[in-house]
């Protein structure tokens, strides 16, 4: 526990997708002095996302999607260039990639390499994302991928080349964190 918080007080805000809170809590500064702060806390749950690379082709699988957020934010189109996603919704961070993968891209992979893990926006939200790379070949290509029809996904999948990868970030055209994390990692240690 951090002896620097206390009198932690949460006021459910909205309970209509995830939880937002407003937590009000005293917080001893630096000097000594404890000072009241109020927060929002917006809690979704803990996610996993995993890059999919192909060493021979020199590709990695991405998938597009609407989001609304970065449309209300001046995504003209609403669309973003991600990896494969998802909450865990009880699952490990594992099971979740892997099957997250499947859902999204068709490709059922059955090793996946967790390289680190990360706090997104720890302002505002609670989420820890968990990040994975996982190495494919076309055999493990076992469906159309999408998405699901449950959970209203209408996702493209996009095999690219993983230098034009990194060239759409530069761009903007790839503007997700956890895209661009994954896509340096892939870089920085040599997986394509």
């Amino acid at each position: 526990m951090n002896e620097k918080v206390k009198n932690i007080k949460k006021i459910l805000l909205s309970n209509n997708w995830y939880t937002l809170n407003k937590v009000i809590f005293d917080y001893r500064m630096e000097n000594g002095n404890w000072v009241e702060q109020a927060r929002e806390a917006y809690d979704r749950g803990n996610g996993a996302t995993v890059l999919l690379y192909n060493r021979i082709k020199q590709t990695v699988i991405l998938v597009s999607q609407f989001r609304m957020p970065t449309y209300l934010n001046g995504n003209t189109t609403g669309m973003m260039i991600e990896t494969c996603a998802g909450l865990l919704d009880g699952d490990d961070p594992e099971t979740c990639v892997i099957k997250e993968a499947e859902e999204e891209s068709g490709f059922r992979v059955s090793h996946v390499e967790k390289v680190f893990e990360a706090y997104m926006s720890p302002g505002a939200v609670t989420e820890i994302i968990h990040f994975y790379v996982a190495e494919y070949n076309d055999h493990d290509k076992i469906g159309e991928g999408g998405g699901l029809d449950s959970e209203q996904e209408d996702i493209l999948v996009m095999e690219v080349d993983f230098n034009e990868a990194l060239n759409m970030i530069e761009t903007g055209q790839i503007r997700d964190a956890k895209t661009i994390m994954l896509l340096q990692y892939a870089k920085i240690n040599g997986l394509l």
